[in-house]
């Protein structure tokens, strides 16, 4: 039975409310949901470990031909492979300030912890290592690990929102280029409000498979229902005066969801824009599925 983030309503909250049993309960909820119906090999690798050769029996695939050694024997050979690499998944959550604040009974950040959380899960029960990562000031573990008691010690610092907190997506993700010894897949979950997130981003998928999930709360969608508002840029510091007529559509990056999109994707990254007020699991599981398989990166 679905828990939540299938279907319009308030049914999930801020996951800070819940104490850390409650939480862990919830997760593996939510993974379960994620999981209905996607394919088993959603965490590995771009391609095959190759084992060997042997002749040809019939009913091989032909696209298994081994053509090389078939040309220097007078037999036909097929290569076989061992199963699946495992990859590791690194998660960058964006807990920066305009993460926290927002117009709808759960905040981008909310939305963030409790996706990130349940990747996290997941990706380990498919005996892929993991790591969260922190897009702000917080610092958490970045060593990708399958132990369940070093995910939920990656996410618990970030649970709760703070106001006073920058973006630092392109500086962690550039950390996690530098460190990373072979290639990985990197799931960013951010509203991309820092100026060089997309830049890093894109040089990262020229190596990794990287995914990204844009978060969007309504203000930024729709115009405010409201007269003159007085407000103030979460992460600037910035002061405005807006309107009701107002329209919010770009955030900081000064590009529409599309451009952004188009940018990504020649760079060889996914992008999937996922609203706060809407269901998110139906357009994630599609997302992930149709990604199955298709390894991501540049090598």
């Amino acid at each position: 039975m679905s828990i939540g983030l299938d279907h319009p309503g308030p049914t999930l909250g801020p996951p800070e409310e819940l104490a850390h049993g409650d939480f862990e309960m919830v997760v593996r909820r939510l993974a379960d949901d994620l999981a209905f119906g996607t394919d088993t090999s959603l965490f590995n690798g771009s391609g095959l470990e190759y084992a060997q050769s042997r002749p040809y029996e019939p009913g091989d695939p032909v696209k298994q031909i081994d053509w090389r050694m078939s040309a220097r024997t007078s037999r036909t050979y097929v290569k076989e492979y061992e199963a699946l690499k495992r990859v590791d998944v690194n998660i960058v959550v964006d807990t920066s300030a305009s993460m926290a604040v927002g117009s709808s009974w759960i905040t981008k950040q909310d939305l963030a912890i409790w996706l990130a959380s349940a990747i996290g899960v997941l990706a380990q029960r498919r005996l892929s290592p993991c790591s969260v990562i922190g897009g702000g000031d917080r610092r958490t573990r970045v060593e990708p690990s399958l132990l369940r008691s070093d995910l939920w010690q990656g996410i618990e610092p970030l649970r709760a929102g703070r106001v006073d907190e920058s973006t630092r997506i392109g500086e962690r993700m550039r950390e996690l280029m530098a460190r990373a010894r072979r290639a990985s897949m990197i799931v960013v979950l951010s509203d991309l409000h820092d100026l060089d997130a997309v830049d890093a981003i894109r040089q990262a998928a020229q190596r990794h498979d990287v995914v990204v999930l844009r978060l969007r709360d309504p203000a930024e969608r729709d115009r405010l229902r409201a007269g003159f508002i007085r407000g103030r840029e979460a992460e600037t510091g910035r002061s405005f005066v807006g309107s009701g007529r107002t329209r919010w559509r770009n955030g900081g990056t000064g590009e529409d969801a599309e451009d952004v999109g188009r940018r990504l994707a020649r760079a060889g990254a996914g992008f999937l824009m996922l609203d706060v007020d809407r269901p998110v699991l139906p357009p994630l599981r599609h997302f992930l599925a149709a990604r199955t398989g298709t390894g991501g990166g540049r090598a």
